[in-house]
């Protein structure tokens, strides 16, 4: 195969330091050539759940988290494709184009991959690389190439910046300005559930 890719896929809605963290560790440790933060478009597991934001703010939020930063980039694969987001389908697209995949995802992802859509041939097609996330161990993942990767701590969620911001606080200390000044500048809002 051609280029070692690291895929972290998500919703990023909005994306925060704790992303670029998890993506920062799994490209050092594995020395990957490149690592993706894809942004769903339909993010399945979210559907119905809750309002998420248009996949295009979420796409520019995500270059703006990544901007600068040496072998991390914003993806629209899955904005491109359309559709309902499965990991499946990104996988076997960037393999198609000669890539090596290997799937980064945190420890609390980890644990509901067995649930995702084509769970058993994703296990035969690519390797997890599988972060710390603070709180969650990693869970007992059968069938599964698993390499587990240390990371800096940093204990932050999208639902946690969300309901941070939905009570007008600023959440400086969790995503960058200039993410903050996008949000700001396109009034984007996560009201309160």
């Amino acid at each position: 195969m051609g280029q070692r890719i690291g895929l972290f896929g998500g919703t990023f809605d909005p994306p925060h330091l704790g992303h670029l963290a998890v993506a920062l560790a799994a490209r050092d440790a594995l020395e990957l050539d490149k690592t993706l933060l894809v942004v769903a478009n339909q993010p399945w597991q979210k559907v119905g759940q809750r309002p998420v934001t248009e996949a295009h703010h979420r796409l520019a939020m995500t270059e703006l988290l990544v901007q600068d930063t040496d072998g991390l980039e914003a993806s629209d694969l899955e904005i491109a494709r359309g559709g309902m987001s499965y990991t499946i389908d990104t996988v076997e697209q960037l393999q198609k184009a000669g890539r090596e995949v290997v799937v980064i995802l945190g420890a609390d992802a980890a644990a509901g991959i067995d649930s995702w859509e084509r769970a058993a041939e994703l296990s035969r097609l690519t390797r997890l690389a599988v972060v710390d996330r603070p709180g969650y161990d990693l869970p007992e993942l059968a069938n599964w190439s698993v390499e587990k990767i240390p990371a800096q701590s940093i204990s932050v969620s999208s639902s946690q910046v969300r309901s941070s911001m939905s009570e007008g606080a600023l959440a400086t200390d969790s995503i960058p300005s200039a993410v903050r000044r996008y949000i700001d500048l396109h009034h984007l809002e996560w009201p309160e559930r």
